[in-house]
């Protein structure tokens, strides 16, 4: 249907995300789809029965608006036990939507017209547009290629009466990197004596390998106490789409984002919380995801052994970079497309993490696959 109405757009240069674009063109090829980021096989099934049991307790109706008590008590007590940071559940923890609703929350809450938010590329895509439709400014700083690790010379000269944020995501979507404690010091000094907000992505913070540990925030006092953690159920339980996420964070930080929080989604499925505080006190669960996922990156670089492709580092999340100028010049954003038409395997050109081209010959394979699909996609790159 045409509409006479004339719109001015809030996002004039945003259109379908490459995710969407990727996913799609798998499914028209039939390839294999290593482009969006989310599990090929299923949860846990004792956490089904546990959100159907609550279903059928009826426990069906709204959750309090910072989500059920039980829930957040559960991820205090899991915080403090990782991280040696309190937080108190009625104040200082809310249940979301998922992370990009987390996210989007911060942003709305903290930023207003004219702030600067520091913003690491390759980056998310879901930052740069929350800033933008608050009337903020994103400030780029790149990390550096090959290891996307963080020149904080640069940050330093970067930060400016109008910065309001920097938004920090360890372990890195799309790269794998990692911050180190070195990086989180220089971080704090960095902010010491400033207004300056963190918002720490931490999605992925139980995926993380090679006897790394995850530097969440909350471990280093003088950052905690001007930090947004944002943390994700989905990544940790395979359970994407039930978009259930949480964030913590000192209670003036947390008074603002549940201002905005309210009006925006409210509560957070029921059933799904009361199953999910259970759940949590199988620390297993999380404690050995690293594990779980280190194998399943061992085994498709195990795959790939002997093809053109180069593997960059990855310390964390559950994405293979890979490198591919030995096989072609061609533009990332074009070799990703030639290969889904023409050898049948879908991945994400890591070019569009970036607000101006910036192509290195790079592209994102998400390995949560099952081995079946992992040996696959190891005998087409080989074949590449």
């Amino acid at each position: 249907m045409d509409s006479p109405l004339s719109i001015s757009s809030k996002l004039p240069k945003s259109g379908t995300s490459i995710f969407s674009v990727m996913s799609a063109l798998a499914n028209e090829q039939n390839a294999l789809n290593l482009s969006q980021g989310f599990p090929s096989f299923d949860c846990n099934t004792h956490l089904k029965e546990l959100v159907n049991k609550y279903i059928q307790d009826k426990k069906n109706q709204y959750a309090p608006m910072p989500g059920i008590l039980a829930l957040r008590e559960a991820i205090a007590q899991k915080t403090e036990e990782l991280y040696s940071a309190k937080y108190n559940p009625e104040t200082e923890i809310n249940v979301t939507a998922g992370a990009t609703q987390a996210i989007y929350t911060a942003i709305s809450a903290l930023i207003n017209e004219g702030d600067e938010v520091i913003v690491f590329e390759p980056a998310y895509d879901c930052y740069v547009p929350a800033i933008e439709l608050n009337g903020g400014k994103a400030v780029y700083a790149q990390l550096k290629f090959p290891n996307y690790k963080v020149d904080w010379e640069e940050v330093k000269k970067l930060v400016k009466r109008q910065t309001k944020m920097i938004i920090i995501n360890t372990p890195n979507n799309p790269t794998g990197s990692i911050f180190t404690a070195a990086d989180m010091a220089k971080l704090e000094k960095i902010v010491k004596n400033t207004d300056i907000i963190i918002l720490s992505d931490e999605v992925y913070e139980h995926i993380i390998f090679d006897k790394f540990e995850h530097q969440s925030v909350a471990r280093y006092p003088k950052l905690a106490e001007r930090s947004v953690i944002v943390s994700s159920f989905g990544k940790t339980f395979h359970t994407t789409g039930w978009k259930i996420g949480y964030v913590v964070a000192p209670e003036k930080l947390m008074i603002e984002f549940r201002k905005v929080h309210q009006f925006l989604v409210f509560s957070v499925n029921t059933p799904i919380q009361y199953a999910y505080a259970d759940f949590l006190q199988l620390k297993e669960e999380y404690l050995g995801l690293g594990k779980f996922y280190q194998e399943k990156r061992d085994y498709f670089l195990q795959q790939i052994k002997g093809s053109r492709f180069e593997p960059l580092p990855c310390s964390g999340t559950y994405f293979q970079l890979l490198k591919y100028n030995k096989i072609s010049e061609e533009k990332d954003t074009e070799i990703a497309k030639i290969f889904t038409i023409e050898n049948k395997i879908a991945s994400i050109p890591v070019s569009v993490f970036y607000h101006k081209p910036t192509d290195n010959n790079v592209l994102r394979f998400c390995f949560a696959k099952d081995k079946e699909t992992l040996e696959k996609a190891g005998a087409i790159l080989k074949k590449i």
